[in-house]
């Protein structure tokens, strides 16, 4: 006899169609089968937990209830999206999460139809949702159109944006706020759920929208009418503030109650316009670790599925990240100026012992990027020192306000931009391979890249001391393991060094390619120079190379276009010097997930690779007289 499966319910599953044949009363089973398969799953692989834990029985009931991919599903940020995937014919694929060629972490339009709309940035959910809402009804064509937006993300003012349009539309529209960081209490229990399924109900909708038409034109008693059915709801439910915006809101319910979710569910779709669900569940459930720690189990490496132990890591001495937190803390130390500022990243960021050391200097804004960088304007403004600690590819939504409210002013804030150049496996929403581009366009801005741990620490420092706005660019995880200098010096302002003295080549190294480029040099006897500064950029350095050598190679991890390659280019050109260059950086186009050495290796970045391309450039006519060691 063959051995009975782990997951009979849920391999019998590929597809929504097949889901929603079950009986209502597999669902919980189907579930708890649900979540030990992405328990064991995520701890081969990594990603997130702890989020995708929380929403398996809300997946579960909105496949079951809603006929997707028609109806449309619009998950956000995609943390939580690991069950919807599952769900949605990639099962068997699970096993490739995050890797190279394998599932991405997030929903992808390309990978499944049941992903209608690509996610990796907060807060976009309500605002996509209710686009393919419109379009639909523009089209006539019937269907809902379901956002989930978590609570962290509810903090961005996108998301009141989209909120504040779409209550003023006829749109079908269901927003489900998916509540994760308040307990399961007994406010969300019986009653509630109760509340929640006859608010709902056809009944109630039918009743509170003729009463509206009645009550409308006697406006003195309808405006009592609408007092006392927002005293009556505000009682038991916060809902107030989305009934204004013009949902019928609905909530909170248990998120992991299945016989609540799918009958309230039911009851919502068969109403129209905006409506408001508020589920309340626990990141974690069903995994003690994930539940008791879910910032650890956000986004995990591999782990004993059993006891949750994580899996040492083999890379040794500290992460970039954890010398910028050491230098924030030593630095505010010296300077009661200095005050730390975050959107929603304390941990990924580094800030946890600045936190809570200086709590009095530390402000996490929530999903807020623009609030965060004109937040430390304004700050600067009244002479203290802000340091905004954030992404690469967070501070792009943050932009404008770089531009107008920092830039512009002339102010002393200093960027410390994290997750810098290639991040792996969170793929091409997460990559910071346009920071050097879109930074050194912007006059008044410093912008540096250290090589390895000690030059952040330095960079940081003279970046704080500068009388203007500065940023400091650093890559995802460990550095070359460079002994750490406690005491802090300025670094000369647009003033690169040479690391190796070679012949015929130069590479001027920017950022965390050093050490590749070193390499190379060893290899072919070529001079290697550490730029450390993009902008400004150490024009003399250049000429004297330009000078001295018969080829130039640009070296950096931000795409090519408009990048430090670029800014070379630019120097060479307005000194008149006529000079062979080759730039190397990133190519033209959004990088998958994988590992580092993947990716380098996909963007023709290793040392083998650079050696290659200067040996075609030596075939070429114009090039015969360039000799290698």
């Amino acid at each position: 006899m063959a051995p009975q499966s782990t997951f009979p319910l849920l391999e019998s599953i590929d597809d929504p169609v097949q889901l929603r044949q079950l009986k209502e009363g597999q669902l919980q089973s189907l579930s708890d089968e649900l979540r030990e398969f992405i328990i064991q799953t995520v701890s081969h692989t990594g990603g997130h937990l702890a989020a995708g834990l929380g929403t398996i029985e809300l997946t579960v009931a909105l496949h079951y209830v809603f006929n997707t991919p028609d109806d449309r599903l619009v998950w956000d940020v995609g943390h939580q999206s690991y069950p919807h995937k599952i769900l949605t014919g990639r099962r068997k694929q699970m096993d490739s999460l995050r890797q190279k060629d394998g599932l991405s972490g997030f929903p992808r339009r390309g990978e499944s139809p049941y992903d209608t709309f690509g996610v990796g940035h907060s807060s976009t959910s309500i605002s996509a949702a209710l686009g393919m809402a419109l379009a639909s009804k523009y089209k006539n064509e019937s269907r809902d159109v379901v956002a989930v937006i978590g609570d962290g993300a509810m903090t961005a003012g996108m998301a009141f944006e989209a909120l504040n349009h779409a209550g003023d539309l006829d749109a079908n529209l269901l927003v489900i706020l998916n509540d994760n960081d308040m307990s399961i209490s007994q406010n969300v229990g019986g009653l509630s759920n109760h509340l929640a399924r006859v608010l709902s109900g056809k009944f109630y909708a039918s009743m509170r929208e003729g009463s509206k038409k009645v009550l409308s034109t006697i406006p003195s008693v309808w405006e009592l009418a609408r007092r006392t059915e927002e005293h009556v709801k505000g009682m038991v439910v916060p809902g107030t503030l989305f009934e204004e915006l013009g949902f019928n809101y609905i909530g909170p319910i248990d998120g992991h109650d299945m016989e609540t979710l799918v009958k309230t569910l039911k009851n919502l779709h068969k109403l129209k316009g905006p409506r408001f669900l508020h589920v309340v569940t626990k990141k974690g459930k069903g995994f003690k670790p994930a539940e008791d720690n879910p910032c650890t189990y956000h986004g995990v490496g591999p782990f004993h599925p059993e006891s949750g132990k994580l899996e040492k890591s083999s890379a040794t001495g500290p992460s970039y990240t954890q010398v910028f937190g050491d230098w924030l803390c030593d630095m505010a130390r010296l300077d009661n100026r200095l005050v730390g500022i975050t959107p929603a990243m304390r941990e990924g960021s580094g800030l946890v012992k600045f936190s809570k050391e200086f709590p009095d200097r530390y402000y996490d804004v929530g999903i807020a990027e623009q609030h965060a960088v004109t937040l430390a304007g304004g700050l600067a403004c009244e002479g203290l020192k802000p340091v905004v600690a954030i992404y690469s590819t967070f501070l792009q939504r943050g932009y404008d306000q770089l531009i107008h409210d920092i830039a512009l002013q002339n102010l002393p804030v200093l960027f410390a931009i994290d997750r810098a150049g290639i991040v792996g496996p969170d793929g091409a929403t997460h990559a910071g391979s346009f920071d050097l581009s879109y930074l050194r366009c912007i006059p008044n801005m410093m912008l540096m890249a250290p090589a390895d741990e000690n030059e952040c620490r330095q960079m940081l420092y003279t970046g704080f001391n500068h009388q203007g706005p500065s940023a400091v660019r650093y890559p995802r995880g460990q550095g070359p393991g460079s002994n750490i200098e406690s005491k802090m010096t300025d670094i000369p302002i647009g003033k690169g060094q040479i690391r190796r003295q070679g012949k015929s080549v130069a590479i001027l190294s920017f950022g965390a390619m050093l050490d590749t480029a070193l390499e190379v040099g060893q290899q072919i006897n070529a001079t290697v120079a550490n730029m450390r500064f993009i902008k400004p950029i150490d024009q003399e350095l250049i000429t004297e190379l330009a000078e001295q050598h018969d080829l130039l190679i640009t070296l950096e991890d931000n795409v090519i276009q408009g990048g430090a390659g670029s800014a070379v280019n630019e120097c060479l050109l307005a000194n008149g010097l006529d000079s062979h260059i080759i730039n190397m950086g990133l190519p033209d186009e959004f990088q998958e997930h994988g590992s580092r050495s993947e990716l380098l290796a996909d963007a023709n970045l290793t040392a083998d690779d650079i050696i290659a391309r200067i040996e075609d450039f030596k075939q070429l006519p114009l090039a015969k007289h360039l000799t290698l060691a």
